[in-house]
């Protein structure tokens, strides 16, 4: 249910993404006028989207696990090392979440400069981002071997 959830709201987003330039360019050819702020919102909008969806790539394995490398390790060396992984990102996703939710706290009033979108929300994007991608890689703590991504390095 939250997957799907979380799945819509990052199409929305993208969607969005894609319909602010498209109306910006409109409006220049169609009105002569530019809108302002929409850059703006375009770089919020793409902000918004790529931290989102780490939750849902993170899920599905695709994020950076090596796995040409893990695929060539024997079993043992293997299960060691996606442990190794997991925990890692687990302890990276748990840091910056930490890192950012401090950021925001200590910026509660501050704003973005041409729409005034609130910092908290600017930045929580990010804060969500990452605390959920830490939820994920805890339940991947505990079924380490429950497959991997398809992303190589």
């Amino acid at each position: 249910m939250m997957r799907k959830l979380l799945e819509i709201v990052c199409v929305l987003l993208l969607a969005a993404l894609i319909a602010v330039p498209f109306i910006q360019i409109i409006a220049r050819e169609v009105i002569g006028s530019a809108i302002v702020g929409a850059e703006e919102l375009t770089r919020f909008l793409l902000i918004c989207t790529v931290f989102a969806a780490y939750p849902l790539v993170t899920a599905s394995h695709e994020n950076i696990v090596m796995s040409e490398l893990l695929d060539n390790l024997p079993g043992r060396l293997r299960s060691i090392l996606r442990f190794v992984i997991v925990a890692a990102g687990l302890a990276t996703c748990g840091f910056l979440a930490f890192v950012a939710f401090q950021n925001i706290s200590g910026n509660m009033r501050g704003a973005t400069p041409t729409l005034k979108i609130p910092f908290w929300i600017f930045m929580g994007a990010t804060t969500f981002g990452f605390a959920g991608a830490c939820l994920v890689h805890m339940v991947q703590l505990r079924k380490p071997n429950s497959g991997h991504g398809s992303v190589a390095l």
